[in-house]
């Protein structure tokens, strides 16, 4: 069975992606760079070692929306935090697998590799940022997920990752290369 790689994506609409971005580089610069940022990262990324999938938001207009790949099969994110969402996509897949955002232009298929091997040895892998959060996590058996994952998680703050990796008491976790998100203007490469 393949691994499921899940993408992270929101429709890119001035005022709804990249707001903290869009601060110093306006709403409609934000959503322009995240869409091509997006489309950029998915054409790198795709690889036949595991299947690529568009967790989407909203859910009916990501759904329908005509600005992804259509190739590309596509979950609804639903409803609740960053974390009953992420939760969600990773049970929702039936193997192996890894949560990544569409922010972070440092990934690439070599990365993707090694966060897929170390599952290979390990319970659960993040992909660390310099910011305490993380550009991927990913779990061996996500249909086994204890029901606290993500629960009393800091998003956006520099304690995410440390949070993370307690809501799994007793899995044996890895880590792989540390990669910078894009949230403001001076983390633009």
């Amino acid at each position: 069975m393949k691994p499921t790689l899940i993408v992270m994506v929101k429709e890119p609409r001035p005022g709804r992606v990249k707001t903290r971005l869009g601060r110093d580089l306006g709403m409609v610069g934000a959503a322009w760079w995240f869409r091509h940022q997006t489309r950029a990262l998915l054409r790198r990324i795709e690889d036949p070692r595991w299947q690529v999938v568009l967790a989407v938001a909203p859910d009916v207009e990501g759904l329908q929306s005509r600005v992804w790949p259509a190739h590309l099969p596509r979950w609804p994110q639903g409803r609740g935090n960053l974390g009953d969402r992420m939760g969600r996509m990773l049970r929702a897949a039936p193997g192996p697998a890894c949560v990544i955002g569409a922010d972070i232009p440092g990934i690439n298929r070599k990365e993707l590799a090694r966060a897929f091997d170390a599952l290979g040895q390990h319970d659960a892998v993040f992909g660390p940022a310099p910011d305490g959060g993380y550009w991927l996590v990913g779990l061996k058996h996500p249909r086994r997920a204890p029901p606290t994952l993500f629960d009393g998680v800091r998003w956006s703050g520099p304690h995410a990752l440390a949070d993370s990796r307690a809501s799994l008491p007793r899995y044996r976790i890895a880590q792989v290369s540390t990669l910078r998100d894009v949230d403001e203007i001076h983390d633009l490469p």
